[in-house]
């Protein structure tokens, strides 16, 4: 299987994907959106299919699935459950999420390397077992490194992170999915999701001055929120579109994810195929512009969005300015000058004048990642490092660059970009995630102490970066940031503000020049970091040491024993923002990603307890131990065998595809999750991972859950799609209380829940 696509299997996809929507087209009777035709030019029964959006489940046939290297451990895991010999789909395992960011990007690439030889040799030996291609650390962050290689117009991708609609920069339908999706697709199932309903942010003019493609999606999450995407596509269309480059497309729908979007996407214009030729794919354009009619929506959908989108949100780029988002939600949505603006005027004893932005000062700044290393943005930083440079000025803040690929690297490396970055005093980090997910070794000083970080990145909940409570996170576009380095505050709008030289001398920075989408020299690959897998991987050896701290073999869930849950105590009842950040925290525990029974000792040490507002902790009801974590509770459940629930608030499970959200909780003895509202990818997991993942049908009853309630789930044996969940609550005072809880279960899916899990039900291969 060739991991790379040739002009003529993309002309057989093609053709597929035209057969197929010709079935459709004659069954909906309508126009297409973009979405549409892609998502059902890949169904794999269109004759049959139902296809009612937003209630419908698609069975999907995906073009690739992509592994980060820490759900990369536990797909694999669970792709060795399935007893198949090679991967049913092109694949490929990227090492990014490990590498530690602590001085920088040399010393801390071997550093990683050596601390996690074991994770990456699992890794390495089960990608060539089972034919996926491996991505040695260094090589960059999965989505840029999937931009650059595998990446086209009408793709139907999936990977096991939630920014994997990066892809969407490039016409892909790119989707996050947790890892279960991905293996399963790897054995060669079909894909499933529910029919996503349809939201056009319609694009006119063009950008300009301080104005940067992240400013289009900084805008749309003010307006969309967290939540406002759940159970959609975004597709960014009309002429504004076809006005930025591939990898400001990459941008913008990279932080769909913040949206909660199914995914964000662009259709095929020839900004991508500029990308694509730049990438060393330009023998793909030709078979991508006689297919343009596949890869955009129909005219008439154009011409009338509003005619044929659930909502459209209409945006003038000519006039849209800078933003900023945050703190602590990527939807705190306000331009660059109002933010200036609060904080000029603020009495920083009333915090909320500036939304909880709490002092003026920037302890640090950060730009790159996989949301924002392109040439471009790299280029309109270094623009502005450049000015100041002419007038001595350094920045005034740690300044930290990290590139999103070696590719990127090696040539802003050669072009200059890197040097200017450098001589204003910035750090260039290694070719990884890094301090965007919490692998930032930061000095405890700086944390110690409520602070403020700028950065280009994509998301800013609390503990995100640093692992700090203490440190708030802004996000930006990377010229904004690269200018508040130099000004060491966030009331300088770069627009209006001058700064000061070392000589006394005063300027003003002139907006960034417009910078090239692609390098003019063309790409420079920079060191080999790819290994092919081999034609036939038989005969290698995935071997786990039965002592290893950092990879455990995984053994398949028990099936549920068709009895009534009663009598179960409440873990914990969160209150508030409750992501996968607080769930499953990332930082110090992502090197034990690979070994589930020690990684879930983090399990909700974030989520805040509903009655006593403490962090990551409760009460052992089983035993009258308060003060416990809830892993400690939890363990003490499953060693008594006694079930528990969760209850969570609105948006439950909000932010990445962090699977083991809904691994711990079933490894550590839980029955059900019982929420407001979920995210679309946790909801996902917890299904596939046999745990009941309900909601209140009043959200109200959320309230009436009490700390020492015993509760029960009623009538589980006659669960079906659309039936209601008796669930009675009984409390320590002797009464008790019966509330509805409602579910989105497909037949399918229960069968998973009844299996014990989606993987228990999957066919194994005859021997």
């Amino acid at each position: 299987m060739s991991q790379f696509l040739s002009p003529e299997a993309l002309a057989r996809r093609y053709a597929t994907m035209a057969d197929t929507l010709a079935i459709v087209r004659r069954r909906l009777g309508h126009p297409l959106t973009l979405s549409e035709s892609v998502l059902l030019g890949h169904l794999r029964d269109p004759h049959t299919q139902s296809l009612v959006p937003g209630t419908s489940y698609l069975a999907l046939d995906v073009d690739r699935v992509m592994f980060q290297d820490v759900l990369g451990q536990t797909g694999m895991l669970q792709f060795m459950q399935t007893g198949r010999d090679r991967v049913a789909v092109p694949a490929s395992i990227h090492c990014d999420h490990l590498i530690q960011a602590r001085v920088e990007g040399r010393t801390d690439l071997q550093a990683s390397v050596d601390e996690n030889r074991e994770v990456y040799a699992f890794l390495r030996s089960a990608a060539a077992k089972y034919g996926l291609g491996f991505w040695e650390p260094g090589a960059g962050i999965i989505h840029q490194v999937v931009l650059e290689n595998y990446a086209y117009p009408g793709a139907l991708l999936i990977g096991t992170d939630s920014h994997t609609p990066n892809a969407g920069g490039l016409g892909a339908c790119a989707v996050g999915v947790g890892g279960a999706d991905a293996v399963e697709a790897l054995a060669g199932l079909p894909w499933e999701v529910l029919y996503p309903k349809r939201i056009a942010v319609y694009l006119t003019g063009s950008l300009s001055g301080w104005t940067a493609p992240k400013d289009v999606i900084l805008r749309v999450a003010g307006e969309l929120t967290v939540s406002g995407g759940t159970n959609a596509i975004v597709e960014y269309i009309g002429p504004g579109a076809r006005t930025i480059s591939a990898t400001g497309k990459a941008t913008i729908t990279n932080m769909g994810a913040e949206l909660g979007a199914t995914t964000s996407m662009f259709p095929a214009d020839a900004r991508m195929l500029d990308y694509l030729r730049a990438t060393g794919r330009g023998d793909l354009v030709p078979v991508i512009e006689a297919n343009l009619s596949l890869l955009a929506p129909d005219p008439e959908v154009e011409a009338d969005p509003e005619a044929y989108y659930d909502r459209v949100i209409r945006i003038d780029l000519s006039t849209l300015t800078p933003h900023v988002v945050g703190p602590h939600s990527p939807d705190r949505a306000r331009t660059v000058v109002q933010l200036a603006a609060q904080l000029k005027a603020m009495d920083e004893s009333r915090a909320d004048d500036a939304g909880d932005v709490q002092s003026d000062t920037i302890s640090a700044a950060l730009i790159g990642s996989c949301t924002n290393s392109s040439y471009e943005d790299m280029s309109r930083a270094a623009d502005i490092a450049r000015q100041a440079q002419a007038y001595g000025l350094k920045a005034s803040v740690p300044f930290m660059v990290t590139p999103g690929s070696e590719q990127v690297r090696a040539t802003i490396e050669r072009d200059g970009q890197l040097a200017a970055l450098s001589s204003i005093g910035g750090t260039v980090l290694a070719n990884a995630c890094g301090p965007c997910i919490g692998q930032w070794r930061r000095d405890a000083t700086a944390t110690g102490v409520p602070n403020t970080i700028v950065t280009s990145y994509n998301r800013n909940f609390p503990r995100r970066n640093d692992g700090s409570p203490n440190t708030m996170n802004l996000i930006a576009s990377p010229e904004i940031v690269t200018a508040w380095a130099l000004a060491g505050r966030l009331s300088f709008d770069p627009q209006h503000d001058v700064l000061t030289a070392p000589d006394g001398r005063t300027f003003r920075l002139a907006p960034p020049a417009v910078a090239p989408e692609v390098p003019p020299e063309g790409f420079t690959r920079g060191a080999t970091h790819y290994i092919a897998p081999p034609d036939d991987g038989r005969a290698v050896s995935v071997s786990v040491d039965p002592k290893s701290e950092r990879i455990q073999v995984l053994r398949p869930w028990p099936a549920w024993n068709g009895n009534d849950p009663k009598g179960m105590p409440l873990l914990i009842k969160t209150r508030g923002k409750t992501t996968t950040d607080h769930i499953s925290p990332a930082g110090p525990w992502l090197k034990l990603r690979g070994h589930l029974e020690r990684f879930s000792d983090n399990l909700l040490s974030g989520g805040t307890n509903a009655f006593t507002g403490a962090t990551g902790r409760t009460t052992d009801w089983l035993h009258g131990e308060d003060d416990v974590t809830p892993a400690q509770a939890a363990r003490a459940y499953r060693a008594a065998g006694v079930p528990w629930v969760i209850v969570g608030d609105f948006n439950y499970g909000e932010g990445s595809s962090r699977e083991h959200a809904a691994l711990s909780p079933r490894l550590l003895g839980g029955m059900a999750v019982i929420a407001r509202s979920f995210a679309r990818i946790h909801e996902t997991n917890l299904k596939k991972q046999g745990l009941l993942a309900l909601t209140f049908a009043n959200p109200d009853d959320y309230e009436r859950v009490r700390a020492d309630d015993r509760i029960d789930l009623i009538d589980l044996a006659a669960l079906a799609p659309g039936k209601e969940v008796p669930c009675v609550l009984h409390h320590a005072d002797g009464t008790q209380e019966t509330i509805s809880l409602r579910h989105s279960y497909s037949d399918v899916q229960l069968a998973w829940f009844r299996a014990g899990s989606a993987l228990n039900v999957v066919p194994k291969p005859a021997s």
